[in-house]
């Protein structure tokens, strides 16, 4: 397959008098191939939207490579823009501006055909109310005329920041059918979500970033394979002693973890050895279940975010080595900004 996006070694360090030295970006990689639709995943602070905006001009890099469609950038961006489409945090369009006006607009300073501002209204459901002021969109809907405006130049690669943002549940499954249709047709697609079961459901591989470095990278099974914990994991409810099932389960080889009223267990591959085991000592269970490993438990193990039980954890994004001015945003349409 072909790389339609790499990035090697990237760094990016920030300075100023109140947080001293942040280092967002540490030697980060990334690669995407052509075709697919691929997660960038990584808690508030981990660097992506740094790699973003870096990726697509906005902010320079301190060091490392990156390539756009085997282009160079930044040094290729008024080459390889026309075939880029994206939307980097929240985008701004002007409110009395009907949809079908906003795009008219864009595909008018692109170069492109005013036919194509149907095509796009109709991709992403928006036809209906093409007419109607933008300030009377729900968020949801403003996020699909950001999704259009990124489609105007039917960019080769489109790279969305949280386009799920604000959809309702059937919002949510239409934006995952266009993904999936706009990766059929050969387009290439990265992904920013912080809805990670839907970036199971949707994308062919993910990377997940840090503290500014690769944790985890490729296909979606591959990376529950092999960051699951290895083994088998079973969810035992109904034992009829639970500590004493507890220690002949690992006397038998088995890791165990005991909760208030099930037992996990990792290592013995056949549910029938457990059951086995504990019934030669008289011990019974109810309800015997494989735990099947997801994308959500993998990114909070990877990325160190897993809530402590009896906790609630209260994160200070000042302390945060990541991507400053969240508030900030950035928008493009088949160019570096609008």
């Amino acid at each position: 397959m072909t790389a339609v996006l790499e990035i090697k070694g990237l760094r990016k360090t920030y300075r100023s008098r109140r947080r001293g030295v942040r280092r967002a970006l540490d030697g980060f990689d990334m690669e995407v191939q052509a075709g697919q639709v691929h997660g960038f995943l990584g808690p508030n602070g981990s660097g992506k939207t740094t790699t973003l905006r870096t990726l697509l001009g906005l902010i320079a890099a301190d060091g490392g490579r990156m390539a756009v469609l085997g282009e160079q950038v930044p040094a290729a961006l008024p080459r390889v823009a026309g075939q880029v489409g994206a939307i980097v945090e929240s985008p701004q369009f002007f409110p009395h501006f009907s949809a079908r006006d906003t795009l008219s607009l864009l595909a008018g300073a692109g170069e492109v055909p005013q036919r194509r501002v149907t095509e796009v209204l109709e991709l992403v459901g928006l036809r209906e109310r093409a007419k109607d002021r933008v300030k009377t969109y729900s968020l949801g809907m403003k996020q699909r005329l950001a999704v259009a405006s990124a489609l105007l130049k039917d960019p080769k690669l489109l790279i969305l920041d949280e386009p799920a943002n604000g959809l309702d549940p059937g919002g949510i499954r239409e934006m995952r059918s266009l993904m999936r249709d706009l990766a059929a047709s050969g387009m290439t697609v990265v992904l920013s979500s912080h809805i990670l079961g839907e970036v199971q459901l949707i994308c062919d591989s993910v990377t997940i970033i840090s503290l500014g470095r690769r944790v985890a990278a490729g296909p979606v099974a591959e990376v529950l394979a092999q960051h699951s914990g290895g083994g088998h994991l079973v969810r035992l409810e109904a034992v009829t002693d639970l500590p004493a099932a507890a220690d002949e389960l690992t006397r038998a080889g088995a890791q165990v973890t005991v909760a208030a009223d099930h037992l996990m267990v990792r290592g013995m591959d056949k549910p029938a050895m457990i059951t086995r085991a504990l019934a030669a000592r008289d011990l019974y269970v109810s309800e015997l279940a494989p735990v099947t490993a997801d994308l959500e438990s993998v990114f909070l193990e990877l990325t160190g975010t897993a809530p402590v039980p009896g906790q609630h954890r209260q994160v200070d994004q000042s302390a945060l080595p990541g991507d400053p001015g969240q508030a900030t945003s950035a928008s493009t349409q088949g160019g570096w900004g609008e």
